[in-house]
């Protein structure tokens, strides 16, 4: 990922809605959500959420799925990877152990 994907991806994250759509989709994990579930888990119209699921989409955070009428959204994880590893990659000055309480706040104990 590169400054403008970093960027757009910041700015789709800058809004309140849609800073908690992406975090509820990273807990729903691989089965995600069906985007009325999202509005309704959320308590934000369906079309405002449909929109705020747009941004996420066009920024790369999330990726969706059609499952009849309904469409299915996930956390996009290559672009999560991405914009972290774009932030972190000189992490520490080539020092990789000041990094690791980093990486291990953020990785799942799954």
């Amino acid at each position: 990922m590169d400054k403008t994907k970093t960027l757009a991806a910041f700015a789709a994250l800058s809004q309140a809605s849609r800073l908690d759509a992406f975090r509820l989709l990273v807990k729903a994990g691989t089965k995600g959500m069906a985007a009325g579930e999202i509005s309704d888990a959320l308590g934000v119209k369906q079309n405002t959420m449909s929109a705020n699921l747009s941004v996420l989409f066009q920024a790369g955070l999330v990726r969706n799925a059609r499952e009849g009428r309904s469409i299915r959204y996930f956390v996009d994880m290559d672009g999560l990877r991405a914009m972290l590893t774009f932030l972190m990659e000189d992490c520490c000055g080539g020092e990789p152990d000041l990094c690791r309480p980093v990486l291990d706040a953020i990785a799942c104990d799954c």
